[in-house]
This record gives structure tokens, C-alpha cells and sequence, in this order.
């Protein structure tokens, strides 16, 4: 451990993504951890000592927390302020530090690699606290980004300065149910001749979940306060050389952005992790993480954080793994390159 007292942490969620990584690294290093959610998707195999609460944020199910004190709470799973508000009544004076896992998504304008001064989504709602899920997702999740700014600035109105504000960009790795990474190893572990979106110079961005969530713990080790931009590497990664690095042998035919754009094929969805970058998005994958790299985040390479994600997929029942979340089938992959092929 790099101090020596034992934290208690309680954890909102736990059961995501980044929260069982974050449950695990903490025990390992010798805090007291406690998780707090639904109760609905609980892993087997928590640590030894683990505590789990019972409650419905959704539902305003905060009993369990009243009446006791941690050290640090970390927020992973929260999109609506009215969350952040009925935590902190509850956890006001109880709590010493509080971490709020943002998203990159909160900036106004991504056509410009943001840094954490960079303007800002705006609600422009009647009552931000009247959101509810069900109205999130009827937006189209155009309210994602605005939502989740109001979350940020509910949680300083809670915690003032003790306040730690993480915006992670595209999280990866073990665990991911959305496939929106773990597509690109499993087509270049299918073989042939493979799709690959615009050019091999255009840069992608990606945070391993095991390295935010090791590092979020790191962070509360050390009381960092403030806000940062978490995403990676440390330096910028093409996406040619994410491919390569993946597997160095892969047969990669390179299609431009506008003519995918012509044949129908989505950035992001078709083609996961990949924005082209010109346009409105353009600098959605330049992000400035040069604070979170002072702060201490680190990054394990992304072959690495690619088998990983492979292996966890090829675990998934049979079910699972044939339908896959994300990217194009085979099929479709199949008649875009024979477009690019007879093309004029």
C-alpha cells in the first residue's frame, strides 16, 4: 500500500464495469470496503470481508446508508443530479471524501480535444431534477451529457472541495457488455481480410477498466481532489497501431471515412472506438490527460487490455457470444469491401 492507513470505502454500484475492479484492488490493498446497490447483480466471488448493502437510488431506497461514516464514497453508476442530491443529504457530514465517475461526454463541443477548463453541456430543461431514466433514454441520450454536468455540480454543492470529479472516455476491457472495444479482437481473431475504418493515423482513446479503477482507489489513497480526464494512453495512439498491436499480422483494408459514410456505416456503432476526426466529434479521441498522468494514472498496453477482453467474452455463455453489441456481422463487413473493391 502507498499509505498506511486503512480506508473505509463505500462503493455506489459495485457491480458494473469498473466497480468489481475497484472492490478487488481495494481489499488486496487492505481497506474495508462496503458496496451499496440493488443487490440483483452481485459477483460470487467478492472479496473476503466485503460488506454489501441493500437499496434502490432509483427509488430513493437510502436507508441503509444513514447513521454510518466512510472515509471516501465512490459514485460509479450515477446519471441523474436527484441521485447525487438524496446521497449527499444522507452522507452529509458522514462522508470525509467524495469520487464522482463523470463521463468526457459532459463538454459542449467536441471538435477540439477538450481539457478539464473546456466549456461545458448546458441543461436546458425546466427542472433537472425531474429527469428520470425514462426520460433520459426518450431523448435519444441527448441528455446524457448535460445530466451527468449537473450530477458534477450537485456533487460540489454536497462535498465543496472534498469533491473528486473522474471523466473517463471509452471504458474497456474485462467486463464490457457493450462490445464497443472487444469487437476489434474478436474480428482480427476471426482472420481475413479485415474492415478498417478511415485511416491508420487517426487517433483513438480507451481507458482500461482495470487501470480506472485501480486508480480511482489510488486516488482516494491519496485524497486527489479536483477534476480530470481519464482516458488513454499517456501519449497519442493511432488506430492503425491499436490494430497492429492487437495482432501484428491482421489483414487490414483501410476505407475511408467518407466513403463509409456513403455505404451507411456509423462511427462508433458499425465501427466501435472509432470517430473520424474531422467534424463535430472530431476531438472526442484527442482528450488532454496530461492531469490525471500527473496524478498518477497509469496504463497497461493495449494488447494486453485486448486479450484480457477477448478472454472474458470467449467465457460468456454460448448465448452471449453469438450476438455480439457491437460492430458489423460478417456479412455486412462483407459487402462494404466489395463496394470499396468495384468502386468508380
Amino acid at each position: 500500500m502507498t499509505q498506511k492507513q486503512s480506508l473505509r470505502i463505500l462503493i455506489l454500484g459495485g457491480t458494473g464495469l469498473t466497480g468489481p475492479h475497484q472492490v478487488r484492488y481495494a481489499a488486496a490493498r487492505g481497506h474495508q470496503v462496503t458496496v451499496f446497490n440493488r443487490g440483483r447483480t452481485q459477483p460470487v466471488d467478492w472479496p473476503a470481508g466485503v460488506e454489501h448493502l441493500t437499496g434502490d437510488r432509483l427509488t430513493g431506497q437510502l436507508d441503509a446508508l444513514r447513521g454510518r461514516d466512510w472515509d471516501v464514497c465512490i459514485d460509479n453508476p450515477t446519471t441523474l443530479p436527484s441521485w447525487v442530491r438524496d446521497a449527499g443529504q444522507v452522507l452529509a457530514g458522514h462522508v470525509s471524501h467524495y469520487i464522482f465517475i463523470s463521463t468526457i461526454s459532459v463538454y459542449a463541443n467536441l471538435e477540439q480535444p477538450p481539457n478539464e477548463s473546456s466549456r461545458l453541456a448546458s441543461y436546458g430543461g425546466p427542472d433537472v431534477y425531474a429527469e428520470t431514466m425514462d426520460t433520459l433514454r426518450a431523448s435519444g441520450m441527448q441528455l446524457y451529457g448535460p445530466l451527468k454536468v449537473a450530477c458534477e455540480q450537485e456533487a460540489r454543492r454536497q462535498f465543496g472541495d472534498a469533491t473528486t470529479i473522474i471523466r473517463p472516455g471509452l471504458i474497456v476491457g474485462t467486463g464490457d457488455q457493450t462490445d464497443r472495444f472487444t469487437y476489434w479482437p474478436l474480428r482480427l481473431a476471426r482472420g481475413g481480410e479485415v474492415l478498417a475504418p478511415g485511416t491508420p493515423d487517426d487517433p483513438v482513446q480507451v481507458i482500461d477498466a482495470h487501470d480506472l479503477a485501480e486508480w480511482t482507489i489510488r486516488v482516494a489513497e491519496q485524497r486527489i481532489t479536483g477534476t480530470f480526464n481519464a482516458t488513454g494512453p499517456a501519449k497519442t495512439l493511432r488506430f492503425g497501431d491499436m490494430l497492429r498491436a492487437i495482432d501484428p499480422a491482421a489483414q487490414l483494408t483501410w476505407v475511408p471515412a467518407d466513403f463509409l459514410a456513403q455505404q451507411g456505416v456509423k462511427p462508433w456503432s458499425d465501427m466501435p472506438a472509432w470517430v473520424p476526426p474531422q467534424g463535430e466529434m472530431g476531438g472526442m479521441m484527442r482528450a488532454d490527460v496530461s492531469r490525471a498522468v500527473a496524478a498518477g494514472l497509469t496504463f497497461r498496453p493495449i494488447a494486453q487490455t485486448a486479450r484480457d477482453a477477448l478472454d472474458w467474452f470467449r467465457s460468456q455463455p454460448a448465448e452471449r457470444q453469438a450476438q455480439p453489441r457491437a460492430g458489423l456481422s460478417a456479412a455486412r463487413e462483407a459487402e462494404v469491401l466489395q463496394a470499396w473493391r468495384v468502386r468508380p
